[in-house]
């Protein structure tokens, strides 16, 4: 398996998705339930010198997978949008594209 990183890091990139992610709602990221979840989650499994969190592996390990679901889902969005297709285009942009030139036809000038 490997290494996690530390959990100050997991919970950075999540907020830092969070914003991302709210960035469209036109509200603060810190207002969302979301928000509150993950800080509460967070806090209340931190290691403390009177007791030791068994499950904060656990909790860290799903953190940071979710935080590779939420990245990849706004990477997978971002490339959809500038790579979709825009509807059918005539065979000489076809062409461009590729980095052809489709040949004259007689009659034509050029």
């Amino acid at each position: 398996m490997a290494a996690l990183g530390s959990p100050l890091r997991t919970l950075r990139g999540l907020l830092r998705e969070l914003r991302h992610a709210g960035g469209r709602a036109g509200r603060p990221y810190r207002d969302t339930p979301a928000y509150r979840h993950i800080v509460a989650a967070f806090r209340a499994h931190r290691v403390t010198s009177k007791k030791l969190c068994r499950a904060q592996q656990e909790l860290h390990f799903q953190a940071a997978t979710y935080l590779c679901l939420l990245r990849s889902v706004r990477e997978h969005t971002a490339l959809h949008q500038e790579y979709h297709g825009k509807g059918e285009r005539s065979p000489e942009e076809v062409a461009g594209l590729v980095g052809f030139r489709l040949p004259q036809q007689p009659g034509e000038k050029g």
